[in-house]
């Protein structure tokens, strides 16, 4: 029996109470609904999903579509706020299963995952608070685990001006805490809005694009990509080892060209 943990992480889902909401032309929830499908249709042994921050674009009546669509999978779904949630009514919206939001949860015979914070009040940019620090070295130290962090905001340089200004303001006490633990083996985030799959000291750093629409990489001012919705799949093998690819929907890009139409 295999003992490997599968993952979906989705990100940036930007959710409005208006099921026909619109971000930069593209609505949101019929998106969320095409990659949800695609991705569910080519993983049925999913053992939970991830999501990186951005339920929601600024509107509280979002969450109601995040926990209807997520909640038919059938499977646990653990989340992290980003810039755009209210990361307090966004607990009390997921405050019932298959939804938990923060803290860690133990996956398999060998992985945790630990799901951290990184949101400032009115803040685009993130920063990781002593309680979350304290958190996250509590959940690294009392486990002989491998161990995956998520959080929203990007904790490296994207080679991105703009977005490099909206990261996170102390990604070196971050990475101090993770250094000290050799058994950690990956840190995901999303708000990038692109792909990025990089390595730093043994872990490997990953971005996840958004369900809806992207931004172009390597941009020095704002600039939207025209690459589709897209989501993360994971396989964390119970010998530490990762397997990641990012699968982009060209189906729910054809079916949001024909709605806009």
């Amino acid at each position: 029996m295999s003992h490997d943990v599968r993952l979906l992480q989705i990100s940036d889902t930007h959710l409005f109470a208006n099921p026909k909401g619109r971000l930069r032309g593209v609505e949101t929830l019929t998106s969320l609904r095409q990659v949800l499908t695609h991705a569910t249709a080519r993983r049925t042994s999913l053992d939970a999903l991830l999501c990186s921050g951005d339920l929601i674009n600024d509107d509280i009546g979002g969450y109601p579509h995040f926990v209807r669509e997520l909640s038919v999978l059938g499977k646990p779904v653990y989340c992290v706020p980003g810039n755009h949630d209210d990361p307090a009514l966004m607990r009390r919206a997921l405050s019932q299963p298959p939804f938990q939001v923060g803290g860690y949860v133990d996956l398999g015979t060998a992985w945790r995952i630990v799901l951290l914070d990184s949101c400032v009040p009115g803040k685009a940019g993130g920063r990781i608070s002593r309680t979350e620090l304290r958190a996250l070295e509590a959940a690294l130290s009392g486990s002989d685990r491998y161990a995956m962090v998520c959080l929203h905001h990007h904790p490296v340089s994207m080679a991105s001006d703009w977005l490099d200004a909206v990261g996170i303001e102390n990604a070196d006490e971050l990475f101090a805490i993770l250094d000290a633990h050799s058994r950690v083996r990956a840190l995901s985030w999303g708000h990038v809005h692109q792909s990025f799959d990089g390595r730093r000291s043994g872990v490997r750093l990953l971005a996840t694009p958004s369900t809806c629409g992207q931004f172009l990489p390597l941009s020095d001012g704002f600039a939207v990509d025209r690459r589709p919705p897209a989501y993360r799949r994971l396989t964390l093998q119970s010998d530490g080892g990762i397997e990641t690819e990012v699968v982009w929907v060209e189906e729910a890009a054809g079916a949001l060209a024909s709605a806009s139409a």
